[in-house]
């Protein structure tokens, strides 16, 4: 097997600006870049022709604080602020149509969300590689990017029409990717991709995408300290919507079980137990030094679209500190889940052992492994080669001046709790 071109990002703190990036940079003319919360709302409402938007679990309050927390980081271009105030119009307009649709075929409530199996972990820690090769497992129900980004279809898609969802996510990122080609190296995004759920936690404003595209210290702290069950419950109902949409019935026989993944999940481990209490819940662990060197890398190669000036340094203790609340979450929430319901899965074993730790997996979770299904489950192993894309050169010391001596002392606890291996 050929070795896998080397990519290295030179202008990370000074990027090259195409036309393409200076064209998202300024964003579009025709919308504003800054909004009230009773102006998103109403563009929802504007968009969708409808005005319900269910019982108020909090949304609101956390809406306001997502936009006072996003004018607050003064660094973000014209561009990188209406990519937030779209995505916040866009997740609202999504549940005025979960609610509608609720409302309207109200037995949707009664399909039952049973036994998901849940993949908790780290960005960069392994997690999209296993959600997606468990997806090759027809019996298991996944998440597509662009179903996840918009649940309910637009009624005027005819049968045997390309859905308009799909259309529209595909352009979406299409364009990300032309503008940032070594992307693909780091975290591949296509619409058709199995994708993260929590995107369903985005239209109860309880999602940390924000946190991917901007600085938002107040709209995390207020995160942290409020409990965020009815958020997973929100979550189940979207679920039961997407269900019902495949055709499954209340009651149907041979419902197939969700798959679902989010590093998001580390920190909320207690809701999710509270709200599945039946799932099966694998929590990928990794060097999260080694977690840092590729994320710092991959948020700092797109921020040349939403930041004015790219602090690769800045970048770094931002997300040293957000891991480390994370990660001490984790720590703190694992006991919620006992031995007979969930694994902790170690990189270097995974990535060691892959087929022995799907095994171990789907014994966990009660399910059978018939040779047909571990023949597609190995298939995406052998079609999706680490590095395909190209090796990223990754240099958290040098590019984001970062201490890693230092950064092993704060991550001491995590070490102790979890044995992940070191990796640099």
């Amino acid at each position: 097997m050929p070795r896998p071109p080397i990519i290295t990002i030179d202008d990370m703190a000074e990027p090259v600006i195409t036309p393409e990036l200076a064209a998202a940079r300024q964003g579009p003319a025709d919308f504003p870049d800054h909004l009230g919360a009773g102006e998103v709302l109403q563009r929802a409402m504007d968009e969708t022709g409808l005005s319900d938007f269910g019982p108020d679990t909090g949304f609101r309050e956390r809406l306001k604080v997502t936009l006072e927390s996003l004018y607050e980081d003064t660094g973000l271009t014209r561009g990188g602020r209406i990519t937030i105030l779209q995505n916040a119009v866009r997740v609202m307009a999504n549940r005025l149509r979960i609610e509608d649709v609720v409302k309207r075929h109200p037995e949707i409530l009664d399909i039952p969300i049973e036994k998901p199996i849940c993949i908790a972990g780290l960005p960069r820690s392994g997690t999209t590689h296993l959600v997606n090769w468990l997806a090759r497992d027809d019996r298991l129900n996944a998440l597509t990017l662009w179903e996840s980004e918009e649940p309910v279809p637009d009624a005027s898609t005819a049968p045997g029409e390309v859905d308009l969802r799909l259309a529209r996510s595909a352009g979406r990122w299409e364009a990300f990717g032309r503008m940032l080609p070594h992307m693909a190296a780091m975290h591949e995004m296509a619409a058709t991709d199995i994708h993260e759920d929590n995107e369903l936690m985005f239209m109860d404003l309880n999602c940390y995408n924000w946190e991917f595209q901007a600085r938002l210290p107040r709209w995390i702290d207020h995160y942290l300290s409020h409990d965020r069950t009815g958020s997973y419950a929100y979550e189940k109902k979207v679920l039961q919507v997407i269900s019902w949409y495949r055709g499954v019935a209340p009651g149907e026989p041979g419902r197939r079980r969700w798959l679902l993944k989010s590093p998001q999940h580390m920190e909320n481990l207690v809701a999710i137990r509270a709200v599945f209490p039946d799932a099966t819940m694998v929590i990928c662990h990794r060097d999260p030094v080694d977690v840092l060197r590729s994320l710092t890398t991959m948020l700092g190669y797109s921020d040349r679209i939403r930041r004015d000036r790219v602090d690769p340094a800045g970048l770094a203790r931002h997300w040293a500190d957000r891991i480390e609340r994370l990660l001490r979450e984790c720590a703190a929430q694992r006991a919620a889940w006992p031995a007979d319901q969930s694994i902790d899965v170690l990189f270097h074993e995974y990535m060691a052992d892959q087929e022995g730790m799907a095994r171990r997996i789907y014994a966990l979770a009660r399910l059978d492994l018939p040779p047909d299904t571990e023949r597609r489950l190995l298939g995406y192993l052998s079609e999706n080669p680490r590095h395909a894309h190209g090796k990223v050169i990754y240099d958290l010391e040098g590019v984001f001046a970062t201490d890693v001596a230092a950064l092993r002392k704060r991550f001491a606890f995590y070490y102790d709790r979890f044995p992940v291996r070191q990796e640099n």
